[in-house]
This record gives C-alpha cells, structure tokens and sequence, in this order.
C-alpha cells in the first residue's frame, strides 16, 4: 500500500513536520512532553544550524538548533555511526562556546552563567554497549554529567537519547503526551487516517503539513530523494555494522563519496580514514 504520509526518519520528513517556523507549535509541544524543563517552552527561536570551529576548519551542522535562552539541539540519527557520542560530545561545545563573553570570566557581572542545554537524539537504532538487559531495552536514555557517587555535578548539559526500536506500545497502551509523540514518530509512515488518539490541534496540524498528496512537484522530487537516501544508506550502514566487515564499510564510503558528501564526513560514518576514502 502506498504511504499516505512522510517518513520521518527522513532529513526531508524530519524538518518538514519539526524543523520549519509553521512546525514550531509541533517541536514546542515535543519538547515540552520530553524533557524536564520547570518552565515550559512557550516560544522558540531557530538558529543557524551551521556552527563553524574558532580554530579549526571542522564544523557542526545540526538538523535543529534552537532556544528561548536556554538551547536545543534535535538531531536525527538514521544508522548507527562510528564514535556517534563523540560527535554529539563535540556538537554540545558549540553552544556552550558561543555564550561566552568577550574579556575575563569575572567581575560583578555573572558572563560565567551559562544557559541550560539539551542535546536530544532521536535513533532508529540501538546502542550495543550497555551491561544489563534493563538498559538495552529503554527507549529514553538521560545522561548528565555526575561524579564518582553519581550525584549530578553540572545541570546545565543534558543529552537525551531516543532508542526508537525500543518502543514497542500499542496506541490502547500510551498514557503520556511522550508516549503519543513516540508512537507517532515510529509508525507515522504506516498511518493511512488519523487514529483518535491524535486529534487534537497539533496532532492534526502535523498530518495536514505531512500528508504527500498536498505536495509540489518540486517537494515531491525532495522528498522522493531524501526517502531513497534513507533505504539505502540505512540499509547499507546497519549490514555493515552487524557484519563487522570492512568491505561494507567501504561500499558505503562508495555511496556516499558518490553522493556527493564530503571526506570528512564519510570518515565520520564508517570510521575508515580519510586517506582511505580519498583512494576509491
């Protein structure tokens, strides 16, 4: 059966239905279901999502940046990837850099108090490295940084990840708005009417901006694109993995390489280096 409705775990379907200012309402109302904030978010602001490095030539392309004096990064993550929490680590210092003020950390003036940040994953896949069955099977990991008694040393980082495969609840068994969200962000492709579970306004105003019939040619050929990106390096990536073999690494470096991304970046996903790209 044809798809009525946008694959999510597409960069298109993705910043379709979280990442455009008439999507805000939808990524307000996801984050406030989300994360623990004391003051709900009423209001967001989008921000570049390019960072560049102040000594380097490496940069940070989120999917979404934003804030409303505290920060917000939403990245989806398609495959898993080589060193993927290093690279969330290093997405994470760009907003904390950017808050600091010119001359010395001191003085009357507080410049050393930084605004809170939320680093939220959205994976549609697992991590394969944790010690206990109760771990593996959770879909919302929250990590903050502790020290040696696990007391919380620092508040102000947080990074939230969604294991995706994870949920496995049916639409009679969500209770929460965090449930809601999940189920629809993991079976929104399958839905050809809107269950009764989502009608309310910003449910609804997220299968209006989704649906593939009210589409353009030109975000028809986007969208068409960016699904195909999806299946195959998706596909491609998660063999590799699960097999451990280098020759899927390098055919994915093939796919990407052909697509156009840069060395860089390839070698950021397969691991290989970048002297080993650049000689297929």
């Amino acid at each position: 059966m044809k798809a009525k409705y946008i694959n999510p775990f597409t960069d298109f379907g993705f910043k379709k239905i979280f990442g455009e200012e008439a999507s805000k309402p939808l990524l307000i109302d996801f984050l406030n279901a989300l994360l623990p904030l004391i003051n709900k978010i009423k209001d967001l602001s989008f921000k570049n999502t390019e960072q560049l490095g102040q000594t380097t030539s490496r940069k940070a392309i989120y999917d979404i940046y934003c804030e409303n004096g505290e920060k917000f990064i939403v990245e989806l993550q398609k495959a898993k990837q080589n060193y993927f929490k290093e690279r969330t680590i290093y997405y994470s210092t760009f907003p904390i850099r950017e808050q600091a003020e010119k001359g010395e950390w001191k003085g009357p003036t507080p410049r050393y108090n930084l605004n809170t940040i939320f680093c939220v994953g959205i994976l549609d896949f697992t991590f394969d490295d944790y010690e206990n069955e109760p771990e593996r099977s959770e879909v919302v990991h929250t990590i903050k940084l502790k020290n040696q008694n696990g007391k919380t040393f620092y508040d102000k980082l947080t990074y939230i990840y969604l294991e995706m495969p994870n949920f496995n609840q049916t639409e009679d068994e969500l209770t929460t708005r965090l449930d809601k969200w999940l189920f629809f962000i993991k079976y929104f492709e399958d839905f050809q009417n809107i269950p009764a579970i989502f009608k309310d306004k910003i449910f609804t105003q997220a299968f209006e901006k989704a649906e593939i019939a009210k589409f353009g040619q030109a975000e028809l050929d986007s969208y068409e694109n960016s699904l195909k990106y999806y299946r195959d390096i998706k596909g491609a990536i998660d063999t590799a993995f699960d097999d451990g073999k280098i020759e899927g690494k390098i055919e994915i470096a093939k796919k990407l390489k052909v697509r156009g991304l840069s060395t860089e970046d390839i070698a950021e996903v397969t691991g290989l280096s970048e002297d080993e790209i650049e000689k297929l």
